[in-house]
């Protein structure tokens, strides 16, 4: 790493590096909110825009922004080895559905709350839980709902099958997910906004309870993982059954 005199704070160059801890990234240079994390081993790519307490990076894996402070300098190393991203056939990845889904099921045993940004365990947002189940199996999935309903293939909700996706919000954008596990029962972590603070699993029905219908109100429709998330900035790895 290379020093700024003038603000005194480490100043790491541009280009790929790797995480050794767990990491938090936050939506602006401030540092005060969070936007996602970044798992140990992760790989992430620094920015040429550095601030006085930040420094701008995207993840590699999914291409998602976000600012580190300079405090976790020292949880990134120079990557060794440049990410490479993983390609699956869609029947390799409904061989893997079943263990996404027993990770979810495993997180929801564990103490939780909803965490905006969460996507290390214990603490999840929506979104972070889906990606981290696929992400346990080797499929990326993109980080936000509105993107991975963007990113999945679009079924109808009578097609839905065990590891599709299920995607809540208003007319305009989709907000919320849900993994679908059988029998119209799905598993999600939920805002406390919602009558629940952590992971659950609610119904598919008006018939449900307080959680299950407001949620079945914003019900937009569903999604079936038939890739994983591919950079274009990245060289890829072939997996076929």
């Amino acid at each position: 790493m290379s020093f700024n005199l003038k603000s005194k704070i480490p100043n790491p160059q541009t280009g790929e590096y790797q995480c050794l801890a767990d990491l938090n990234l936050y939506d602006s240079p401030e540092c005060q909110r969070l936007a996602t994390q970044a798992a140990t081993g992760r790989h992430l790519q620094v920015t040429s825009n550095h601030q006085d307490s930040a420094v701008e990076v995207y993840l590699c894996e999914d291409d998602y922004p976000g600012w580190v402070s300079v405090t976790d300098f020292g949880l990134l190393q120079r990557a060794t080895v440049p990410y490479q991203a993983a390609i699956f056939s869609e029947s390799e990845i409904k061989k893997l559905l079943p263990d996404a889904i027993a990770f979810t099921q495993a997180a929801m045993q564990q103490t939780n709350y909803y965490l905006w940004g969460g996507t290390v365990g214990p603490n999840y947002d929506c979104s972070g839980l889906i990606q981290a189940a696929f992400v346990s199996v080797g499929i990326w999935l993109p980080r936000d709902a509105y993107q991975q309903e963007s990113f999945t293939q679009a079924i109808t909700i009578n097609e839905l099958q065990p590891g599709d996706l299920v995607f809540f919000g208003t007319p305009q954008k989709a907000t919320h997910v849900g993994l679908y596990l059988a029998d119209n029962r799905y598993i999600h972590s939920s805002g406390k906004e919602q009558g629940r603070n952590g992971i659950g699993i609610d119904i598919l029905s008006e018939q449900g309870d307080k959680v299950s219908q407001s949620y079945y109100q914003q019900l937009r429709g569903a999604g079936r993982v038939v890739k994983s998330y591919v950079s274009t900035q990245h060289s890829t790895v072939s997996f076929e059954p």
